[in-house]
C-alpha cells in the first residue's frame, strides 16, 4: 500500500470491507441495494419536484418534508454508490480525502435529518394544539430559520468530527470494516489515542440524538394529551393520522442511529451495527416518501393528477 511521510506514515489509501465478505451473498444484495437506491432516488425526487410545481403545497408541513427529501437524496448519493461497487469489486478503494469528504457530508446530512425530524414534530405540536396561532407561529421566515438553524447543526455536528478524525495518525490497518466512512469503524484503525475523539462522540451524538429525541417527546406527549381531550370519534382519528407517519419515521431513524452510536464500541459488534445502520441509512430514506405519500390525501391526490397528466 502507498505510503507518504508526513510527520509519521500515513496511509493514504482505504479499503471499505462492505456489508459482508460471503461470495454467494454478493450478487444478490447488489440487486437489493441497487433497487432500494432507485427507489429512494425517484421516490425522494419526485416528491420534491411535487412540492415544488403544487403551490397549494407551500405549507411548512410540506416546506420541511422537501427539506427531509432533499437531505435523503443527498445523502443517500454520498455513500451508495460506493456501497454498490463492494458488491461487483474485489477491492472496494477509496483515498483519504475521499474517505474524509464521504464522512463529512455522510455526518451532515443525518444529524440535519435529526433536527428536520424534530422540526416536523414541532409544525405537528403546533397544527393540534395551537391551530389559531399556527400561521403566526409557523411562518414563512420561521420555518426559513429553523431550517437554516438545522443545517447549521448539521454544519457544526460534521465539521467537529471530521476535524478531530483527521487529528488521527493511520499507519498500516487500511481495512475499514463497513460499507461506508463512519466515525466507529474509522477509530478502530486509528494508531494514535482516539481518546478525544470518543469524547465527541459521545458529547456531539449525545447532544444531536438527546435534544431531537427530547423534544419530539415532549411534543407528542403535549399532542396526545389534546387528543384525548377531543370528544369526536372522527376528530381523534384525524389527529392520530395527522401524526401516524412522522411517528414511524422517526422510530426508525431514531432507534437505529441510536443503536449504532451509544452502544458500546468493539469489534465483535461492527457487524451488528452494521446491520443497524441499514435501517436508517438504506431503509428510511427509501421509505420516508412512501410514508409521507402513502398516508397523505393533499399528496396522493397530487401523485394521480400527475399521472394522468403523463
Amino acid at each position: 500500500m502507498r505510503m507518504l511521510a508526513r510527520n509519521d506514515s500515513l496511509v493514504t489509501e482505504f479499503i471499505l470491507a462492505g456489508l459482508t465478505d460471503r461470495p454467494e451473498l454478493q450478487q444478490p444484495l447488489f440487486y437489493l441495494f441497487l433497487m432500494i437506491y432507485i427507489v429512494t432516488m425517484v421516490g425522494n425526487l419526485g416528491l420534491i419536484v411535487l412540492i415544488g410545481i403544487n403551490s397549494h403545497l407551500h405549507t411548512p408541513m410540506y416546506y420541511f418534508l422537501f427539506n427531509l427529501s432533499f437531505i435523503d437524496l443527498c445523502y443517500s448519493y454520498v455513500f451508495t454508490p460506493k456501497m454498490l461497487m463492494n458488491f461487483v469489486s474485489k477491492k472496494n478503494i477509496i483515498s483519504y480525502i475521499g474517505r474524509m469528504t464521504q464522512l463529512f457530508f455522510f455526518l451532515f446530512f443525518v444529524i440535519s435529518e435529526c433536527y428536520m425530524l424534530t422540526l416536523m414534530a414541532y409544525d405537528r405540536y403546533v397544527t393540534i394544539c395551537n391551530p389559531l396561532l399556527y400561521k403566526v407561529t409557523m411562518s414563512h421566515e420561521m420555518c426559513s430559520v429553523l431550517t437554516l438553524a438545522a443545517y447549521a447543526m448539521g454544519f457544526a455536528g460534521a465539521t467537529a468530527h471530521t476535524g478531530y478524525m483527521l487529528k488521527l495518525t493511520f499507519c498500516n490497518a487500511n481495512i475499514i470494516n463497513h460499507y461506508l466512512c463512519d466515525i466507529l469503524p474509522l477509530l478502530q484503525l486509528s494508531c494514535t489515542s482516539t481518546y478525544v475523539n470518543e469524547v465527541v462522540v459521545l458529547i456531539v451524538v449525545g447532544i444531536n440524538i438527546t435534544i431531537p429525541s427530547f423534544t419530539i417527546l415532549i411534543s407528542y406527549i403535549f399532542i396526545l394529551i389534546r387528543i384525548l381531550h377531543i370528544r369526536s370519534t372522527q376528530g381523534r382519528s384525524k389527529a392520530f393520522s395527522t401524526c401516524s407517519s412522522h411517528i414511524i419515521a422517526i422510530s426508525l431513524f431514531f432507534g437505529s442511529a441510536a443503536f449504532m452510536y451509544l452502544k458500546y464500541s468493539s469489534p465483535e459488534s461492527m457487524d451488528q451495527r452494521k446491520v443497524s445502520s441499514i435501517f436508517y441509512t438504506n431503509v428510511g430514506p427509501m421509505l420516508n416518501p412512501l410514508i409521507y405519500s402513502l398516508r397523505n390525501k393533499d399528496v396522493k391526490v397530487d401523485v394521480r393528477k400527475a399521472l394522468i397528466k403523463i
